[in-house]
């Protein structure tokens, strides 16, 4: 079978990416534009289409007669017409459980760094602030102790869970979010509502899908009592960000630590952003970077090989 990689850039710079052994026919591209009628051109006889983050519309899979499988090197598929792939035979598989570890800690990192002004204390000595002033100058922002503050995770799988112990080890009181308006499936988790009523940081780890694009809105941003510091490594859309921008200016949320956008690549137009360049301290950006670490590529390209050579045996 031939298999096609269309965005090999997508992978750490440097990491071997082997041939799945399975694979008769192999050919990769270092990145391919969100163009339909240059996906079609480069995966026209291809068996297995391997993507990243490419949009992969009713277009494209129709115009693909020898297409048979679309592997993503992701763990979300919500990029891929999942409807059209089933009228015309096609699989879809993800990657699961590549980057429990690595977008755990960077949740950790964001968490951290926005409690305890991190990135703000960074840039005064960095611009030389702390050089030349009082040091009653340039502590503005109080550091935040997270030991003893209660934190709701809302998507509790893989990732959600690791946090939750990585949080616990903290010394912080773990709520696991049932999905809004469910009654609570056991004792060990909490109803919607008084996840956002009762904690001091909400920390967002669910897949997007309709029923959790802008879950958290100005309605749920209405239920925060505690004010509290909203966490994302999931989807951006997940979030109004237009209505969390107004909510953190008007001293409702205390900030957002986030690797994902509505829009991606975010640019200066993003309320979010704004917030940052206007050196909002407890607003603490990265550019959807959590899975990146070397170790989880390692391991995604394993999940990736062996389900190929599954598929193709299987076939």
């Amino acid at each position: 079978m031939k298999a096609v990689l269309l965005d090999e850039k997508r992978f750490v710079a440097g990491l071997e990416l082997p041939k799945p052994e399975k694979i008769t026919d192999y050919v990769t591209f270092a990145q391919t534009p969100q163009d339909n009628q240059v996906i079609i051109e480069r995966c026209q006889d291809a068996d297995i289409m391997i993507n990243g983050s490419l949009r992969i519309e009713r277009e494209v899979v129709e115009a693909l007669p020898n297409l048979k499988l679309i592997q993503l090197t992701s763990v979300g598929a919500n990029h891929i017409d999942q409807q059209a792939c089933e009228d015309n035979g096609v699989t879809v598989l993800n990657a699961p459980g590549f980057a429990t570890v690595t977008v755990a800690e960077h949740t950790l990192m964001l968490l951290l760094n926005a409690m305890r002004a991190g990135v703000d204390y960074h840039c005064k000595v960095v611009d030389g602030d702390w050089a030349h002033k009082e040091r009653t100058d340039i502590i503005k922002v109080a550091p935040i102790d997270i030991n003893g503050l209660t934190i709701g995770i809302i998507g509790v799988g893989d990732i959600g869970k690791r946090v939750s112990k990585l949080a616990a080890a903290y010394g912080m009181r773990v709520l696991w979010a049932e999905h809004k308006g469910k009654l609570p499936r056991s004792d060990d988790y909490t109803d919607f509502d008084s996840v956002l009523a009762q904690s001091d940081i909400i920390s967002l780890h669910c897949p997007l899908t309709p029923e959790t694009k802008h879950l958290i809105n100005q309605d749920a941003i209405g239920k925060m009592a505690k004010k509290p510091l909203l966490v994302n490594v999931a989807r951006g859309k997940v979030v109004d960000t237009q209505a969390l921008a107004a909510a953190i200016k008007a001293g409702q949320v205390l900030g957002y630590a986030t690797d994902v956008f509505e829009r991606e690549p975010a640019d200066s137009n993003d309320p979010i952003v704004q917030l940052a360049k206007n050196g909002h301290p407890r607003v603490v950006l990265s550019p959807h970077v959590g899975a990146g670490s070397r170790a989880s590529q390692v391991k995604l390209w394993q999940i990736v090989s062996e389900q190929i050579n599954e598929f193709i045996a299987g076939s």
